[in-house]
């Protein structure tokens, strides 16, 4: 089934065209998972600037959250109609401006206002973004492209995030929403130099898009994706605590844990990629299976310093090879809508990121203890599993 085969088709690139479009994308992607995921480290910083407590201050995370699941379809049908060039150079722009928009916020309420602007792109960008990485190769390289987009996502865990936390910490907060509105600028500057330009986007039939998502197929696959990122979450929301609590961690230990993930993130990334372009079904069972065992393993390897390093870098290779099979799965079942189903996707990402948070925090009030928290990740991913053959097996009685 080939993704790209629309009236507003990205043209096939040469391979160097393609690498140079599939950089732009990942520097949007940096963009993006800088400022997502950096507020998260800054919270007291940001509390302590806009007088509020932490937990208020967290709810600027909750807002990006929700941002994205209502700005994924929203933003993409309206601006499909332009073309997925100039569709991902606005988004890119309005990421700017809601940066540049939190760093001049005079107070809680218009900082919190500026996170919900600057979320409405996420979605639609990684959505779109999507459907070009994918038009600009063969067939048989389309998964990897999607991976080489995410990839700016999973470098900025390892250097966007801290870099962005030192500055917030050092200079101030606002100074790192600027520098982050800077890798906007440089990414729009990036797309327009080296996406073709394709031909004019249309309106879209909105109803007979949202028809196409109704499929069980999508449902299954969407549905897939909250599990798996549910999954990842149910830990990762949590994982400092639980550092400190089973192994024992100080801060530096605690941050290159942090830095470990992020690494394992891009390996699994990549490595989700290559296996997807072999087969989506099986890659996804792969990666989900070796996520569960993984996750049921962390109890006993977070006793140790060497254990918990070793587990959580093989986790966050895990957990992130998920990404690519998963997404290019929903763009598949859904080929006659993909760039809305992308985008939808990318909040059904963000679904699985509460639903996970929800499911560590019940751990947590239960009392159950922080080893528990990664069981219950595995449940998840399990789940998850138990989805992809439930997908198989309905696909094989339609066959039939």
């Amino acid at each position: 089934m080939d993704l790209t085969a629309s009236p507003t088709t990205t043209p096939r690139a040469t391979s160097a065209q393609a690498r140079w479009v599939l950089l732009a994308l990942a520097v949007g992607a940096f963009g993006i998972g800088t400022t997502e995921f950096s507020p998260m480290g800054l919270l007291p910083v940001i509390a302590e600037g806009v007088d509020v407590s932490i937990p208020t201050a967290g709810l600027l995370i909750s807002a990006y959250a929700i941002g994205v699941m209502i700005g994924a379809p929203i933003m993409t049908l309206a601006f499909t109609r332009f073309g997925k060039r100039t569709a991902l150079i606005l988004l890119m722009s309005i990421f700017t401006i809601g940066n540049l928009m939190s760093a001049m916020s005079p107070g809680y309420f218009t900082l919190l206002a500026a996170r919900l602007v600057t979320s409405l792109n996420h979605g639609a960008f990684f959505g779109l973004g999507a459907v070009v990485a994918a038009s600009v190769v063969p067939k048989e390289k389309q998964a990897s492209a999607v991976a080489a987009m995410f990839m700016g996502l999973t470098i900025a865990n390892i250097g966007g995030v801290p870099a962005a936390t030192w500055i917030g910490q050092q200079i101030g907060w606002r100074m790192a929403f600027t520098g982050t509105a800077l890798i906007g600028v440089l990414a729009i500057a990036a797309l327009w130099l080296v996406l073709p330009k394709g031909e004019r986007g249309v309106m879209p039939d909105v109803r007979r898009e949202f028809h196409v998502l109704t499929r069980p197929a999508v449902l299954l696959a969407m549905a897939t994706t909250v599990m798996g990122a549910g999954a990842m979450f149910t830990l990762y929301t949590y994982v400092a605590p639980a550092l400190e609590t089973l192994t024992g961690a100080s801060n530096s230990f605690v941050t290159l844990s942090l830095a470990l993930i992020g690494v394992g993130f891009t390996i699994g990334n990549w490595l989700g990629g290559r296996l997807a372009d072999w087969s989506l079904d099986s890659a996804t069972k792969v990666f989900l299976g070796a996520l569960t065992i993984i996750m049921f393993a962390l109890p006993f390897l977070l006793n140790s310093h060497v254990g918990a390093a070793i587990g959580l870098l093989l986790w966050g290779g895990a957990a992130f090879a998920i990404v690519p099979p998963v997404q290019m799965r929903v763009m598949e079942a859904a080929s006659e809508a993909p760039g809305l189903a992308s985008s939808i996707n990318v909040g059904a990402f963000n679904l699985g990121n509460a639903v996970g948070a929800a499911v560590g925090a019940a751990v947590i009030s239960l009392n159950l203890g922080y080893a528990a928290i990664p069981v219950a990740g595995a449940l998840l991913a399990a789940m998850g599993f138990g989805l992809v053959i439930l997908t198989a097996n309905s696909s094989k009685a339609q066959v039939i």
